[in-house]
């Protein structure tokens, strides 16, 4: 599987709750937890988009996780 492949299983949820915190878990596991300004910057956006669009958001704000667009490494000769 490569690039946007990986998110059509959507392995990515978050959950807000009602003091704006939001946590973003990858496979059951909250991976980080957003507040503040970048909670709130988050929440916009992510009711703005829906399926692949929204994994994609949640894999960027988790900063650990490739997004679709690298290019793949050559085989080493």
């Amino acid at each position: 599987m490569t690039g946007s492949k990986k998110l059509d299983d959507s392995p990515f949820d978050f959950t807000e709750s009602r003091n704006g915190v939001v946590q973003i878990s990858y496979k059951g596991k909250v991976v980080t937890t957003l507040k503040g300004n970048d909670a709130a910057k988050f929440s916009a956006k992510a009711s703005n988009c829906l399926g692949t669009d929204r994994q994609l958001l949640m894999a960027k704000a988790t900063g650990q996780f490739k997004y679709g667009n690298e290019k793949s490494s050559k085989p080493w000769r």
